[in-house]
């Protein structure tokens, strides 16, 4: 049953070292700050994740620390990218001229 457990971990911890590189190429791919910061938490919340769960398949020992790690991260990591728009909107970071809707703006009655 070791043997198994060590392959699942193995392509859980290469499936979330490729999301991981994925979030990286969003960053640099990006148009702007808003969509960096969403492709850069949606992409490294689930690598991180992904992660932790291939190591939890190779070392059941760290299970319990390694699943405290992850909520943490489950509540962390999208509080702090809406943090962060919510701070660059508030100081007038541009978006894209591409993007046509904006509900913050619209919510406090902003025109764009």
């Amino acid at each position: 049953m070791g043997g198994l457990l060590d392959i699942v971990g193995g392509v859980l911890l290469v499936a979330g070292a490729a999301f991981l590189l994925f979030g990286g190429l969003g960053l640099v791919r990006m148009p702007d700050l808003y969509n960096r910061i969403q492709a850069g938490t949606k992409t490294t919340t689930l690598g991180s994740l992904l992660t932790l769960g291939g190591v939890a398949c190779i070392e059941p020992a760290w299970g319990w620390k390694l699943l405290l790690i992850a909520v943490f991260l489950l509540f962390t990591n999208p509080l702090s990218s809406q943090v962060l728009a919510r701070a660059s909107h508030r100081g007038r970071v541009q978006q894209v001229e591409s993007t046509t809707v904006d509900r913050l703006a619209e919510d406090h009655g902003v025109e764009r």
